[in-house]
């Protein structure tokens, strides 16, 4: 009853209307109800000063880092093409080619996004959402400057192909067990229940906005001057472009470090102010 009464009072305000409604399901009058056992009302709007005093480097921290995993990940995808250089593809139609990159996706996929979200789900409650986010941001910079300070003159070459891959998917698991899941469960954590949907689509609205600039911008970045694509403009090559990948994931390991609340073993009750 009392969880009932709590949860309305503090989505609509009205504390008197949600006893009301109670009075009419249940034996139990007016009186009976402990006012003071609700948590306290808090009258500041969205966006107001009050809100930003409370909330806005939570609102700044979940924004920031979801758009910087998006700028990340999205980039990740697009150049999965070049991880397995197909043989023979001149001999290839157009159907063996979609069934060949299907199963590289399977495989990049069982290796490391599945496991990736298996570990943050056994993990998130033991050692933290900060934690794993910056392990996560971490590794993920590594595995990119990993790639990129040697692409052109390592990676490119055929028997390298498989560390290519290994280290692809280090980014791709740490990704998982990293900030592409922590983002999702941060901001449904650090909100008032009557903010926290708009502060979440913010947040992920924010990241889709880092999945569009990332894409397009690798998209230009990534081919080079020795690289003939009609219709783009020469961009900077693979090796700086990985690199600034990295950069962004360092950035992300700052914001979290200084700006992201840890919210495990926390109550959503204890947002309520």
């Amino acid at each position: 009853m009392n969880v009932i009464i709590r949860y309305t009072a503090l989505v609509e305000q009205n504390v008197m209307q949600a006893a009301n409604d109670m009075e009419k399901v249940m034996d139990i009058s007016l009186a009976q109800i402990v006012e003071e056992n609700l948590p306290p009302r808090s009258n500041y709007a969205l966006f107001s000063k009050e809100f930003f005093r409370r909330h806005g480097s939570d609102l700044f921290a979940c924004t920031f880092n979801w758009f910087l995993v998006d700028t990340v990940f999205y980039c990740s995808i697009l150049f999965q093409s070049k991880i397995y250089k197909f043989k023979n593809t001149d001999k290839l139609d157009a159907y063996q080619e979609a069934i060949d990159i299907a199963k590289l996706q399977a495989i990049i996929t069982a290796c490391s996004t599945i496991p990736g979200y298996f570990f943050s789900m056994y993990f998130i409650d033991r050692i933290g959402r900060v934690k794993i986010q910056m392990m996560g941001f971490f590794f993920m910079a590594l595995a990119f400057f990993a790639i990129g300070i040697k692409y052109d003159s390592f990676w490119t070459k055929e028997r390298n192909k498989y560390g290519f891959l290994v280290l692809y998917c280090v980014a791709f698991f740490f990704a998982n067990f990293g900030p592409n899941t922590t983002t999702f469960i941060v901001p449904a954590e650090l909100f008032p229940a009557r903010f926290r949907s708009t502060c979440n689509g913010i947040s992920g609205a924010a990241g889709k906005i880092g999945a569009i600039i990332g894409s397009v911008g690798f998209l230009w970045a990534s081919h080079g001057k020795n690289e003939d694509r009609e219709g783009f403009p020469v961009g900077i090559g693979m090796t700086p472009s990985l690199c600034i990948l990295g950069g962004v994931c360092i950035v992300g390991v700052v914001i979290t470090t200084f700006f992201t609340k840890e919210t495990m073993g926390r109550s959503l009750e204890d947002n309520e102010t």
